[in-house]
């Protein structure tokens, strides 16, 4: 198993490690599923195309016979090398054509048409000789000269079959016409492509379940990698956790600041404290300045209490403050007469203190 450090690649990659490996043009792909692609598409196009082949072929034969008339000096003439060269075009083109398109839909279709302008770029480190023999004994070369033995031994083994099956009839083609040899001779070629078909197809099946066990292998990672791939994308945890802790101070420190424009604070005594004002200008209920639990609840008591602001010991209603109120939210419905209590109290209270004044 490949490792890195002492360490192995026991980690699934992550979602950057395969987005990186398709930058670099290394995708998943299995040559053989586009080969059989590539043969089945042609056979089915020329099987499609016999009748027209068929009958390109004879009219060139006839013309031949028919038009030089015995002259051979005629077979280098500007005319007939013009219309063999039309007469393939229209026997091979189409071919061509087939096998270059299911060929790219092949590969598309594996590679999700990925484009990788660094793999164009020139790498030195292929250049390395000890690279190099190192991986002539890689598996993955194994591999490749195993499955190339395998294709030789079918198709030689497809060969002799059929030679062995067709020998005599083969020997018999001198007495038939040629038109008849020729479309002998075609469905023997077809029969054996059907067969080697088949037999590539099984290879194909067994090279992509390889490529890809191969291709998710290299891609693992070590419990490094995935460590400090994640330093690069999220950032160190640690630098995060202090600027997370900083920012958190922060916005305690500009609740704190806020307390002293509140108009009550409830508190249950020590655990829970919430800073309510009420602005009937501005809101339709009190709003939430402040709140905290144990040494941020006494913070606010404090602040609380510097600034004279009332400070009323409630403990159902703070802890039901606490846990149901948002900051810079209005209080709840449900508690709008509890509250309102408190701040009548208080406004009949300071009211007194304004009459002794």
């Amino acid at each position: 198993m490949a490792e890195r450090n002492g360490q192995e690649k026991t980690e699934k990659p992550t979602g950057k490690r395969r987005s990186d490996a398709r930058k670099r043009g290394n995708v998943f792909q299995s040559k053989d599923v586009s080969t059989v692609a590539m043969l089945l598409g042609v056979f089915m196009m020329a099987r499609f195309m016999m009748p027209h082949i068929y009958t390109t072929i004879r009219g060139y034969l006839v013309w031949i016979i028919t038009g030089i008339g015995g002259d051979v000096a005629q077979l280098l003439s500007p005319q007939l090398l013009t219309i063999t060269v039309i007469s393939l075009l229209k026997c091979v083109l189409p071919l061509l054509l087939t096998a270059v398109v299911l060929g790219i839909l092949s590969h598309g279709a594996q590679t999700r048409f990925n484009v990788a302008f660094q793999a164009l770029q020139p790498r030195f480190s292929k250049l390395n000789p000890i690279t190099g023999i190192k991986n002539l004994f890689s598996l993955k070369k194994v591999v490749e000269l195993l499955k190339n033995l395998i294709k030789i031994s079918l198709l030689l083994a497809l060969l002799y079959n059929l030679l062995k099956g067709d020998i005599v009839p083969v020997a018999r083609m001198i007495d038939m016409n040629p038109f008849n040899s020729a479309a002998y001779m075609m469905n023997m070629v077809f029969n054996l492509v059907i067969k080697i078909c088949m037999a590539f197809t099984v290879v194909a099946f067994f090279d992509f379940l390889y490529q890809r066990w191969e291709y998710e292998r290299d891609l693992k990672m070590t419990k490094q990698e995935v460590k400090d791939e994640y330093k690069q994308t999220e950032g160190n945890p640690e630098i995060k956790g202090r600027i997370r802790r900083i920012q958190r101070q922060m916005a305690l420190s500009r609740m704190i600041q806020r307390v002293p424009q509140a108009d009550v604070i409830v508190r249950n005594p020590t655990h829970f404290a919430v800073a309510l004002k009420y602005d009937p200008d501005k809101s339709g209920a009190p709003i939430v300045l402040a709140k905290g639990q144990d040494e941020l609840a006494l913070r606010i008591i404090k602040a609380g209490e510097e600034n004279g602001i009332a400070v009323i010991e409630n403990r159902p209603l703070a802890r039901a403050l606490y846990a149901s109120c948002e900051l810079d939210r209005e209080i709840p419905a449900e508690l709008y007469g509890a509250v309102a209590e408190i701040l009548v109290f208080i406004y009949k209270a300071s009211h007194r203190e304004d009459m002794f004044r």
